[in-house]
């Protein structure tokens, strides 16, 4: 059974920032898609997958977080990233990393960001 661990979230002034981690039990492929998800606002906020063969990586992200979100991922470190800037009080939420994989959804048990002053 793979498992997710996130960790990095946290209380943060607006404007400020932080980075979200999440780390698999088991190995990622290339054309896995990793991706965070927020409760709050029900949406998925960004998403990283890959080709197999080029090896060429996809980003997506909601328009709510373009320009402010960057994902990225690490596979020898079977780790994805959510490296958060310009967070506004409207980001709040708690995080959850997703995996799928071979037809799989995983889920991490969440971390906490909050956007106040």
């Amino acid at each position: 059974q793979v498992q997710l661990v996130e960790s990095g979230g946290g209380l943060v002034q607006p404007g400020g920032s932080l980075r979200l981690s999440c780390r698999s039990s088991g190995g990622i492929s290339t054309d896995d898609t990793m991706g965070w998800y927020r409760k709050e606002q029900r949406e998925l906020v960004a998403t990283i997958t890959g080709d197999l063969d080029t090896g060429i990586l996809r980003t997506k992200y909601r328009d709510s977080v373009k320009g402010r979100f960057t994902i990225s991922r690490d596979i020898p470190k079977n780790t994805v990233y959510l490296e958060m800037n310009s967070l506004r009080p409207e980001d709040t939420a708690v995080y959850y990393c997703t995996l799928t994989q071979g037809g799989n959804e995983y889920w991490g048990q969440g971390a906490q960001v909050t956007v106040s002053s």
